[in-house]
């Protein structure tokens, strides 16, 4: 198959979050589209790295478009739901993220999935990229996307990108840093992690887990410390005994010698194979410190590279090479207005976040600008918005970015990193690619307003771009909603000075029951801790046993709900309860006549 020319319309090279996404939405608007990826596992930071427990975009109002596809089918085929960890309100089984993404790219007739080739060169022609050779054949196309978890085309097209900080001078970011320092000289990108899976065997039955080389269990003292041995192990519970080990404090971050990632493929593999073995001697001094109950999970992964199939297929990239496009998203632009509790809505905003900005700096505690809230009883990232110029080279045709490498600043990329809003630029970044084909123009000359209408209009699934508390895509004016703040910057920055949600009258009525959940029923007694902070008492008879949980809601129509209870109130919850976050999603309200004195 050596010297094989393929021509497609559309090539996405890397099998990651974003690029299967990406391939996935352009083949669905109907571009022959060929999707070219290094692993046998499609989904990138959702499967084949092990981060099962996605972050950000957790809200009713912000699950849409094909990441709130994922959520359903993961739903639908999770054993025993979602409700695991205390990381995040969605945990599940890597193989089974990974399945779903296969079976919609075998739905698509005009999609073609390679696997096992990564990008050796950029074929370009008067600044315009025209395809990509592999070691196995070439793909011309008429637009490629960079779906790589490094920005590894932008090195090999020698389109201008960064790496590392950038200094306070530049974008007047307040978080950023006045001058260079030992921090940005130790760490010039946020530290990955090699995720691992280990299990719960229940009783002390786990096979010993070897220690790899430089074991020193002085890196990892202390580790758990400030949560517990418990709480640890349940921050990344997927269900079934299975828990993801990916812990920051004295965990299995690895920042030793980053630069070697994008230095040449010798040094990346040397960072590789001791980002690896740093994973596996933490798992090793879990287990000498907790016990033989707890020891690397079975098959969770392919056994490859002589690697145990506990362990993912590649580390947890934070951080990637950033093109410099035609707009670059700065901390400004993610943090909240003034007063507010969402940032500033770019008028080319093809897609939401609203995760807190985090940066993982082994062994150092960096202070960023605060862009959290308290929403639905528990805190929430304030919303932002990703513009369509960030996807988009300054300098080169022919390439559009889906990934972690968009046009971003080193200090906002920890607020776009994040799973769910990369599905969402990736969406936005296939269906551009398709709409290039179909108008026969360039990323940069396609009319945003059409790229807009078509990713709120998409038949399958539509995808919100301004990101609004309460306007859920259910709604009969949700559509006129997300069109008219575009339209009308100033009355979407004044809902958010006012506290209002919107200009629009919504009748909230009944919530809908969720189809993401298991639901119990229970009645207790509501007690408001202050705004924002609830919990909920109520004895189980069967047990005689009393239980204390935190309230929590996605939902608007809970939210609002919430906010009005009167303390003490008696109450019967319809909802799920997840034990290892102790606390209690509400899906239904009913008051009952007693209201009790807490004070």
């Amino acid at each position: 198959m050596e010297n094989q020319i393929y021509t497609t319309d559309v090539l996405v090279v890397g099998g990651g979050t974003g690029g299967t996404t990406a391939a996935i939405q352009a083949a669905r608007r109907g571009a022959k589209t060929i999707l070219v990826s290094e692993f046998p596992w499609l989904g990138g930071m959702l499967t084949s790295a092990g981060v099962c427990a996605p972050d950000g975009n957790e809200l009713e109002a912000f699950q849409t478009g094909i990441w709130g596809d994922y959520l359903k089918e993961l739903q639908q085929r999770q054993p025993g739901g979602l409700d695991n960890c205390w990381a995040s309100l969605f945990s599940y089984h890597p193989q089974i993220g990974a399945q779903i993404f296969a079976d919609w790219v075998a739905q698509l007739t005009n999609l073609q999935w390679f696997w096992g080739q990564v990008p050796l060169e950029v074929l370009s022609e008067d600044n315009c990229v025209k395809g990509v050779r592999f070691a196995d054949f070439i793909v011309e196309a008429k637009i490629t996307l960079d779906g790589t978890e490094l920005g590894d085309l932008l090195a090999l097209a020698d389109i201008p990108f960064r790496w590392g900080w950038e200094l306070q001078s530049e974008f007047n970011e307040p978080s950023a840093p006045v001058t260079h320092n030992s921090l940005t000289a130790k760490y010039p990108v946020q530290a990955p992690t090699w995720v691992v899976i280990m299990q719960d065997y229940c009783e002390n039955l786990a096979p010993a887990i070897t220690p790899a080389s430089n074991y020193d269990s002085s890196l990892f003292a202390g580790a758990w410390d400030d949560y517990g041995a418990e709480k640890f192990l349940n921050y990344g519970s997927l269900g079934n005994g299975l828990l993801m080990i990916n812990w920051p404090n004295c965990g299995n971050d690895y920042g030793e010698g980053l630069g070697r990632l994008v230095e040449s493929e010798q040094a990346k593999s040397e960072f590789l194979y001791e980002c690896r073995n740093y994973s596996q001697n933490f798992a090793h001094f879990i287990q000498s410190s907790l016990g033989r109950r707890y020891g690397l999970a079975d098959n969770v992964f392919p056994t490859i590279k002589n690697h145990s199939g506990a362990f993912a297929f590649h580390p947890y990239y934070r951080e990637s090479r950033r093109l410099v496009g035609l707009t670059t998203v700065k901390e400004q632009d993610i943090l909240p207005v003034s007063g507010t509790n969402a940032a500033p809505l770019y008028p080319d905003s093809i897609a939401i976040g609203n995760y807190p900005n985090d940066h993982h700096y082994p062994g150092v505690k960096f202070e960023l600008q605060p862009k959290s809230i308290r929403w639905g009883g528990r805190v929430t990232g304030t919303p932002f918005s990703i513009p369509y110029g960030c996807l988009v080279p300054a300098k080169a045709d022919g390439l559009l970015v889906c990934e972690k490498n968009i046009s971003v600043s080193h200090i906002a990329n920890g607020a776009t990193r994040l799973q769910p809003v990369v599905m969402n630029i990736a969406q936005a970044a296939g269906m551009a690619a398709a709409m290039c084909i179909e108008l026969n123009i360039q990323p940069r000359n396609l009319p945003v307003r059409a790229l807009q209408q078509a990713l709120l209009n998409d038949a399958r699934s539509p995808a919100a771009i301004v990101p609004l508390f309460n306007s859920l895509p259910s709604h009969p004016d949700w559509l006129k909603e997300q069109l008219y703040y575009l339209d009308n910057l100033h009355d979407y920055i004044a809902i958010l000075t006012s506290g209002s949600t919107s200009y629009f009258k919504y009748s909230y009525g009944t919530a809908t029951r969720s189809k993401l959940r298991n639901i119990y029923s229970v009645g207790g007694i509501f007690q408001r801790v202050y705004q924002q902070n609830y919990r909920f008492i109520f004895i189980s008879t069967s047990v005689s046993k009393t239980y204390n949980y935190q309230l929590i809601a996605l939902s608007p129509t809970i939210n609002k709900r919430l906010c009005s209870l009167q303390n003490g109130s008696y109450l019967s919850i319809s909802g799920s309860i997840n034990h290892a976050a102790n606390w209690l999603l509400v899906e239904h309200i009913t008051k009952k006549t007693s209201t009790f004195n807490l004070e």
